[in-house]
């Protein structure tokens, strides 16, 4: 996995009404754009040669960048979030950003009755097992049991989260 070396703008700006006209003729002006002079205006904004990838990437990344450039960059948490993603993905293994909260320990059993028939699922590291069979999410085992798609946390008791505000 490559790392982009693009800083982004951390500050968030609101635009006056001619520099919100000046970024949204510049991004109309990237669709008359032919593809030397989109990457004519890709070297410009990024100092480096364009990437040879299709017009539309071409276009939707300089869209973006305009408007970064323009508005600022995502928030420090935010990106403080998305690097930790980025080394759960590297690294293949789920850490924090990646787990599930919900998700109880490996060897739990959860147990619902269903029909008249008490079921049990238990919790594996990766997955979980219902009958000898196992399954990559809870809702594949919910399925199996009823026959029918159920969201697996609902079918199981599980309730959601808080939603925490800001």
């Amino acid at each position: 996995m490559t790392r982009s070396t693009t800083k982004s703008v951390g500050k968030r700006t609101a635009l006056g009404t001619a520099q919100g006209h000046a970024v949204l003729a510049d991004l109309v002006a990237l669709k008359t754009m032919t593809v030397p002079e989109l990457r004519e205006k890709w070297a410009a904004i990024f100092d480096a040669p364009a990437p040879n990838t299709s017009r539309q990437n071409l276009e939707l990344r300089l869209g973006y960048r305009i408007q970064e450039l323009a508005l600022g960059g995502i928030g420090r948490d935010t990106r403080r979030t998305l690097d930790s993603l980025a080394a759960e993905v590297a690294s293949g293994e789920p850490g924090q950003v990646m787990t599930d909260p919900r998700r109880p320990l490996p060897g739990t059993k959860l147990v619902r009755e269903w029909n008249g028939v008490e079921h049990t699922v238990t919790v594996l590291t990766k997955g979980f097992e219902w009958q000898g069979r196992r399954y990559k999410s809870l809702s594949g085992a919910a399925r199996a049991i009823t026959g029918a798609n159920w969201n697996g946390w609902k079918f199981f008791g599980f309730t959601p989260r808080p939603r925490i505000s800001k």
